[in-house]
């Protein structure tokens, strides 16, 4: 994995309370875990904003995730932390406003997706990158193919570098149970701007997942809507699966609250208040409030000199660009 060299200053980067060993906190620039030297060899780009993986059967993830084995995956924050550090590579674009409509799921088809605790369509990931497996948040949203999820970059790539395996996606999912099962991904996406540079203003990622049922994923447990290039300073409700102290990472929490700039422009990033912790990466940004709302943005990290504000990035024109491309 590529090392981006800290800033200097007062400034000391952390992506969402990253657990280390009895619990303490990363600092920017510290040792994340082991990962083999990033590549894309095995990526086509579908546009020049957009890396596209196709997950090989021999890398999905099957059986692999025991109970014991999603217990023990670590928060993918210590991923991402050296992408904070590093700062803001470029201004984000943006052009029109534009939305895509939720997706309701069908009773015909799906007769367990019924109302749950926690929301049906909200999950956790599960992944390996360099050996070593993780645990992130992530969403159904709406999408031609029906059974898109979004989750943060950092959850699908190394930013820059390798794209995840045995990355699946697990609905609903509550102190261990899977009451919609769990879902294989056998593609993966993510800007260019975060696979080959990774600039935190971009960290969004997609997968394709595979029906364990042969029913899609927005039938099985409804799809949210999306939207881009909206007006920055919204109001958003935020959704994730914290796994650090206080949370165990065994239930889903959301936060409320209306967003603000990255107080040092090191990214174009918006925060809001939050203290979710390790885990909650990649859980989705509602507008309004509640999980009927439209998608707007993933968490993706904070700074540990800035109590209790979880920071997202803006989903611009090739934010949208990747949901094109994934979605289609």
């Amino acid at each position: 994995m590529m090392r981006s060299k800290v800033k200097t200053g007062a400034l000391s980067a952390l992506l969402i309370g990253t657990l280390v060993g009895t619990g303490g906190f990363l600092s920017a620039g510290a040792a994340s875990a082991a990962i083999a030297p990033g590549s894309l060899t095995t990526t086509t780009s579908t546009s020049a904003d957009v890396d596209r993986w196709v997950v090989p059967q021999t890398q999905q993830g099957g059986d692999y995730w025991t109970a014991e084995r999603m217990q023990s995956a670590i928060p993918g924050e210590v991923l991402v932390q050296d992408n904070v550090a590093a700062g803001m590579i470029g201004a984000v674009a943006a052009g029109a406003t534009s939305l895509v409509a939720p997706q309701q799921a069908d009773p015909d088809q799906s007769p367990t997706a019924t109302q749950v605790s926690p929301i049906s369509h909200i999950g956790k990931i599960f992944f390996t990158l360099g050996g070593t497996d993780y645990v992130c948040s992530g969403n159904s949203i709406s999408a031609a193919n029906e059974n898109t999820v979004v989750t943060a970059g950092h959850c699908v790539n190394e930013g820059p570098g390798n794209f995840a395996s045995r990355l699946i996606f697990v609905p609903a999912y509550e102190n261990g149970s899977a009451p919609f099962g769990q879902w294989n991904a056998t593609e993966l996406y993510a800007p260019t701007q975060w696979s080959n540079n990774g600039d935190i203003s971009y960290d969004t990622g997609f997968a394709i997942v595979a029906s364990p049922t042969g029913t899609s994923l927005s039938d099985s447990v409804g799809a949210s809507g999306v939207t881009f290039n909206q007006s920055r300073g919204l109001t958003y409700t935020a959704y994730g699966y914290p796994a650090a102290p206080p949370f165990t990472g065994e239930t889903l929490q959301s936060c409320y609250g209306t967003a603000s700039a990255d107080p040092y422009g090191q990214s174009q990033s918006q925060g809001i208040p939050c203290d979710m912790t390790g885990g909650s990466s990649g859980g989705p940004w509602m507008i309004g409030n509640g999980s009927s709302g439209l998608q707007n943005s993933v968490n993706s990290f904070g700074y540990n000199n800035i109590a209790n504000t979880m920071f997202g990035p803006y989903w611009g024109s090739v934010i949208e660009n990747t949901y094109v491309a994934a979605s289609a």
